[in-house]
């Protein structure tokens, strides 16, 4: 999969948001990440340029430094809070969901306009860390992809 420009962001491919809100993660974002491994993934709202959401796993999380959200947030941490429900804490919202071990979500319609999603988008699958990875629905980035002269794959 590409990196956009020199040095940029590693890109895995993009996930179209279907009308029952479902969306396939790309396979190689499922494979790196050990996506399906747990059964569940935590969501959590993106950067205010991007958009979207990130997602990441309890055996991801917990151990990294960012291991205090699961703390400081039991409900998340132990997913009492209702599926798809984003609960906010130090300026984003976290929340978890269902996945298939081959990498699908299931995005409430609730959830779909939390985060300014619709069906028909094709929300860019960005590499964001070694804890967590982006689904960028707006920003350069996602402008560079669409201006991308190589192939992207749509999941």
């Amino acid at each position: 999969m590409p990196q956009l420009n020199k040095g940029g962001k590693f890109v895995f491919g993009k996930s179209l948001v279907r009308e029952d809100g479902s969306l396939c993660l790309p396979e190689q974002a499922v494979r790196e990440y050990h996506i399906g491994k747990e059964g569940q993934v935590y969501l959590f709202t993106g950067a205010k340029s991007t958009g979207g959401f990130c997602v990441t796993r309890k055996g991801l999380l917990a151990p990294s430094r960012l291991g205090h959200i699961l703390r400081e947030m039991p409900r998340l941490n132990a997913c009492t809070l209702p599926e798809g429900e984003l609960a906010p804490y130090k300026g984003r919202r976290y929340g978890w969901l269902r996945v298939s071990p081959q990498g699908m979500l299931v995005l409430p319609e609730a959830l779909l306009q939390d985060l300014a999603l619709t069906p028909g988008m094709e929300l860019l699958c960005i590499r964001s860390s070694d804890i967590a990875f982006t689904l960028g629905a707006r920003g350069p980035l996602i402008e560079r992809a669409k201006n991308f002269s190589g192939e992207i794959p749509v999941y």
